[in-house]
């Protein structure tokens, strides 16, 4: 059975980018526009084995939906990576204080996004 992974950004096209490199290594995958819509998704399918989400975001940014995800019963074990603009270390330390497993600046290689999601979903 596949991993299943919900990919978060409001931006369609690196969706669109993250779920061809996603499906193409042979993962199942959930997308949404922002992390209203993320949490909404995994309120109807719990199940995901990773997170996968941008940081500025409308309506609800990647920092919230990891603290929202971190406070719900089947996401505290759910290995959630930021994938964004954003590289200052002010801004990890922020992802990682709100729950985040790790950080992945854009723009990235398709390699280096599997070798870290190989790295941290079960």
């Amino acid at each position: 059975m596949p991993k299943r992974i919900l990919t978060v950004d409001d931006s369609s096209t690196m969706r669109q980018m993250v779920g061809l490199t996603l499906k193409t290594a042979g993962f199942e995958v959930l997308e949404a526009a922002d992390g209203v819509e993320a949490l909404e998704k995994l309120r109807q399918s719990p199940t995901v084995d990773l997170v996968l989400t941008d940081l500025n975001m409308p309506r609800m940014d990647g920092l919230e939906l990891t603290r929202q995800i971190r406070a719900m019963a089947s996401g505290r074990a759910v290995p959630i990576i930021l994938l964004t603009t954003e590289s200052s270390p002010e801004m990890k330390l922020r992802g990682k204080s709100a729950g985040a497993t790790g950080w992945i600046v854009k723009p990235f290689q398709p390699n280096q996004l599997l070798e870290v999601i190989g790295k941290v979903a079960r």
